[in-house]
């Protein structure tokens, strides 16, 4: 099953020449991969009825034509490889004149979230999404992101109680927030990047301090998440 939806960006979405940021991309396709589980019947408001949750561990975002402040935007996304543990969803957003403008896919698996654990994909669970074979990208896996050896640049954060989601603990999209406080400020500058790839590890709970860690690979921008005492990594973002 495809679903379908229509978005229009706001002033709080925009950054550098009216485009919409990287961060509202996110946002966007999150919010309709949510409308989608509710009719589905594993949204949010059915997490007390069903007793699980579904967690992100990976995005991956291409931007094709940044749509611009205040551009209609058709989003289309879908459920695709259901395995025993995990599943991919996709994404396509198109304007108002059907332009492709971004592609995407993440992949997610569901918790149980009293026991705080990952709970097998049924066949009532996949039924219910109606897959399809479609994939966005040639490679249909999320391929790993290296880590590096050496950084040049250090941010340091504590989290609030305003990043904190229904899963308690930060929301995926705050990751990608970090990342950029972390570039350098002439990486920075040089934003959009078109490419997104997010990886994550470790979820990161209200008050805990983490360290984000900057360096470059040939022309991507790499940011490793760590827990600032232990060291262990919550998550990697790679923007090019």
């Amino acid at each position: 099953m495809i679903f379908k939806s229509e978005v229009k960006t706001g002033l709080k979405d925009i950054g550098k020449n009216c485009l919409i940021k990287n961060e509202t991309i996110l946002e966007i396709l999150e919010n309709v991969g949510g409308e989608h589980s509710n009719v589905a019947g594993y949204g949010a408001l059915d997490i007390e009825r069903t007793g699980v949750s579904w967690i992100l561990s990976d995005w991956q975002a291409k931007v094709i034509k940044r749509p611009i402040y205040s551009e209609p935007l058709k989003v289309e996304t879908w459920g695709r490889d259901f395995q025993k543990a995990f599943t991919y969803r996709d994404y396509r957003v198109l304007n108002s004149k059907g332009e492709l403008c971004i592609i995407a896919t993440s992949k997610w698996a569901l918790m149980d979230i009293n026991k705080r654990s990952i709970v097998r994909l049924t066949d009532e669970v996949k039924n219910k999404y109606a897959p399809e074979e479609e994939s966005v990208f040639e490679e249909r896996n999320i391929s790993k992101i290296e880590v590096p050896k050496e950084f040049s640049n250090t941010y340091e954060y504590t989290v609030g109680r305003k990043d904190i989601d229904i899963n308690n603990h930060m929301h995926n999209t705050y990751y990608l927030t970090l990342a950029f406080e972390a570039l350098p400020l002439d990486v920075y500058e040089n934003r959009p990047y078109d490419n997104i790839r997010i990886s994550y590890k470790k979820e990161i709970p209200l008050g805990d301090t983490v360290k984000c860690e900057y360096a470059k690979q040939g022309e991507k921008h790499i940011v490793v998440i760590s827990e600032k005492e232990t060291y262990k990594i919550n998550a990697i973002i790679e923007l090019y």
